[in-house]
């Protein structure tokens, strides 16, 4: 099927025609990490023909391989999720520390399987280890941005920002199945500007109780109508389905934008409230700010 391109220059091209400023996503697991799925592979061929003890502890060194690979994936995932923001928890679950201590299991016990020696098992999987932890580093083990911030604000600020970034990936995996790159574009300046929100709320959790409702109800109503959309389209091209969508979006992106602006500006009304207090308390010790 033809797909007709548009842009600035093309003679019936508008504002949504024009290319979003996209969002880049980097893949926090990359090639290191997916490669060390492969030694477990040839592990389990080299076992076949060792003996039912061989076999026994050729596949369980593979088993522990693998799951120190998985580990990894998601110890990456976790990482890459805690610097992205500017408060956050560290990871409930040291996964990387994990999987470093599964891949030396696993390298001992495929040592011992060749030679029956614990000393030379040891040294093996100590080496091995010292090598994950080297080439992947260790988890992050502090919080971060959430001095003089209780443990409760903390956590519900935590809940929300989880449940929103669930939200806006679940719209992002929809809209790939409407195939329209208008929408799809339009859907990710909508969700810049949600993210916008969301760091805004990070920053100060004072933001949370007034910007709740946006990350939580908002967000929702439009991961709904986003799988709605990508149904329907996917399989009626309903123009009128999509000049629907893209106006509820612009309404969403003009709200969330409003909501942003507006905990921006409390916080400068703040702020200059803190510097009123701040020369009042100068002028009475004697000190004038010209």
């Amino acid at each position: 099927m033809a797909k007709r391109f548009g842009g600035k220059y093309s003679p019936d091209g508008s504002p949504v025609d024009q290319p979003a400023a996209r969002r880049v996503e980097v893949d926090p697991v990359g090639g290191r990490a997916n490669v060390l799925f492969i030694p477990a592979i040839p592990l389990v061929f080299m076992s076949l023909n060792d003996g039912a003890q061989g076999l026994a502890l050729g596949l369980a060194a593979a088993g522990l391989l693998t799951g120190a690979a998985l580990m990894l994936r998601e110890g990456l995932k976790a990482e890459a999720a805690y610097r992205v923001r500017k408060v956050a928890e560290r990871p409930a679950i040291p996964r990387k520390m994990f999987a470093s201590f599964l891949t030396g299991a696993g390298v001992a016990l495929a040592a011992y399987k060749n030679d029956p020696g614990l000393i030379a098992a040891l040294i093996y999987g100590v080496a091995a280890a010292g090598l994950h932890v080297s080439a992947f580093g260790i988890d992050p083990l502090r919080a971060k941005g959430m001095e003089g911030i209780d443990s409760f604000q903390k956590d519900r600020v935590a809940r929300v920002v989880d449940e929103a970034e669930k939200h806006l990936t679940a719209m992002r995996e929809a809209i790939t199945r409407a195939g329209d790159r208008e929408a799809t574009d339009r859907l990710i300046r909508f969700q810049t500007t949600a993210r916008t929100l969301i760091r805004t709320v990070e920053e100060d959790p004072r933001d949370l109780t007034g910007a709740r409702k946006y990350l939580s109800v908002y967000l929702l109503g439009a991961r709904d109508a986003t799988v709605k959309f990508a149904d329907i389209y996917a399989n009626t091209r309903d123009a009128q389905a999509k000049a629907d969508y893209l106006a509820l979006l612009d309404d969403l992106d003009k709200n969330f934008a409003a909501r942003t602006q507006k905990s921006l500006l409390e916080d400068k009304t703040d702020l200059n409230i803190e510097i009123d207090v701040l020369r009042e308390r100068l002028s009475r010790e004697g000190v004038r700010l010209d």
